[in-house]
């Protein structure tokens, strides 16, 4: 079986969301009032998004987007084929994903999942995720999510001279914080 992992196309994400595996899709319903296949495709182009494709067939989605300067929130969905997926992406997610996200300017990471959902809170613990706390009622229909987050601090996965790089370039010798133009400016690609 060939994996691969390539930048996300509406057309391949909005394929993984209309094949969505049945943890993602009540993980989704219960977030969204209403929502499609394109436009959840269409709302994950936002920042970095990823496809994990087996044997040329897109099975999963994955990325981060900014939030606000210095807040992103990273998501993942796929189909029932995703599992097989997981090592690629997490391997890719600790060489390519994080220091991409780092090197932005991120001090946390967010990542919501359904309390149900067994299989996200394991793999965000193998991820690297610290879980913060229990979020009771944040379901649209009173379902709990946990949250999870990567901070500055905490990031294992990021290998230390770029996540150096991205620091030293925002503190001064006093270690102050400063703002830099294009710390947070700039495409994502």
């Amino acid at each position: 079986m060939t994996l691969r992992i390539i930048p996300a196309t509406l057309r391949d994400l909005s394929y993984i969301a209309a094949n969505l595996r049945p943890e993602d899709r009540a993980e989704i319903d219960c977030q969204l009032d209403a929502w499609s296949p394109a436009l959840l495709a269409l709302t994950a182009l936002q920042g970095f998004a990823y496809v994990a494709e087996l044997d040329g067939n897109p099975e999963a989605g994955f990325g981060a987007a900014e939030q606000r300067g210095g807040l992103w929130i990273a998501w993942s969905w796929g189909t029932h084929r995703m599992k097989r997926c997981v090592p690629g992406i997490t391997e890719f997610f600790h060489a390519v994903l994080g220091p991409k996200v780092a090197a932005r300017g991120a001090w946390r990471v967010e990542a919501r999942a359904l309390a149900a959902n067994e299989l996200a809170l394991r793999w965000l613990i193998r991820l690297g995720a610290t879980q913060r706390c229990r979020l009771p009622g944040y379901g649209r229909n009173g379902e709990d999510f946990l949250l999870y987050d990567w901070t500055r601090e905490s990031w294992n996965h990021v290998p230390l001279p770029k996540a150096a790089g991205a620091e030293a370039a925002a503190t001064d010798t006093d270690h102050r914080r400063q703002r830099r133009a294009g710390a947070r400016g700039g495409t994502q690609g």
